[in-house]
């Protein structure tokens, strides 16, 4: 077991922002069934959640232009893992997203990571497949949801590239994403949807760990994903969603004392599968050319 650093302290993050191509690409959302987008609201919500990491939260912000060609790049979090110095450039189950990780790419590289290319080579004539919404890293040990867009052969390969940390999989029903219905809410903390898919999810986890998680059950699926960082000064932030979009759930949050809350719209990316956590990579790295 690697020498566990203290979850959520983070220096960059890393965006990509919201294309005119925005809604138009088939995926979650039109499975779904979900209303159509509001392309400028989106863009509002996604400057809102940027000024929220860079001003409030302090982080040093990256943002790589939005390509219209490639309609769903603003669902970041997908094409890359990174933990401590390693970023894991994955391979989104979509063919047609696999081009979203070039520029990713070169901004994990000018930061100083080591790069590990996940090819299509993996696993045989189907591949591997792997999106960074199927991964949830505890600060301990990983979690990898198999999922309609994750397979065990992808868990495999970032079994292989983190050999420091345990990587437990666990299934994901219904077309979510794992964290669709689970997040940390701080060091030891797993905050899960209340629904009976995300419970099964949670039981299998605890059965897989050595280690033991509170658990901070949201009754709305949309307010289980979560933002924690660890500021300056060791300030615990959550970003998470608001009282407008998940009114029932943020009472539970109101129970983590001497937490600062940072409400965080997300509903246009809501309505395409998508979650707070999608839109940004968080990144840990003190010394770098920025």
């Amino acid at each position: 077991m690697a020498n566990v650093c203290p979850y959520g302290r983070f220096t960059h993050a890393v965006v990509r922002g919201i294309p005119e191509s925005f809604g138009r690409a088939s995926g979650d959302g039109a499975e779904n069934g979900e209303s159509a987008v509001d392309l400028a609201k989106a863009q509002r919500q996604f400057g809102v959640l940027t000024g929220a990491l860079r001003q409030k939260v302090g982080l040093q912000l990256i943002e790589i232009p939005p390509d219209p060609e490639l309609p769903e790049s603003w669902r970041i979090e997908d094409v890359a893992v990174i933990q401590g110095d390693t970023a894991l450039i994955t391979r989104p189950f979509q063919q047609q997203r696999r081009s979203e990780a070039e520029a990713v790419r070169r901004v994990v590289s000018e930061l100083n990571l080591t790069v590990v290319e996940m090819g299509a080579e993996e696993g045989g004539s189907g591949g591997a497949t792997l999106e960074g919404s199927d991964v949830l890293f505890t600060g301990r040990e990983f979690f990898v949801g198999i999922s309609s867009h994750t397979n065990h052969r992808g868990a495999e390969v970032l079994a292989d590239t983190f050999k420091d940390f345990a990587v437990s999989t666990v299934p994901v029903c219904g077309g979510f994403r794992l964290k669709n219905i689970c997040s940390m809410g701080g060091p030891d903390t797993i905050v899960i949807s209340n629904n009976d898919g995300a419970k099964k999810t949670l039981r299998m986890m605890e059965q897989l760990t050595d280690h033991h998680y509170e658990v901070l059950t949201v009754p709305e699926d949309a307010a289980a994903n979560c933002i924690y960082i660890q500021g300056p000064a060791k300030t615990d932030f959550l970003l998470h969603r608001p009282t407008d979009e998940c009114p029932e759930s943020v009472s539970a949050f109101q129970k983590l004392q001497d937490y600062t809350l940072l409400p965080t719209a997300c509903s246009e990316a809501s309505k395409l599968g998508a979650s707070l956590s999608s839109l940004c990579l968080l990144i840990n790295r003190k010394h770098t050319i920025f």
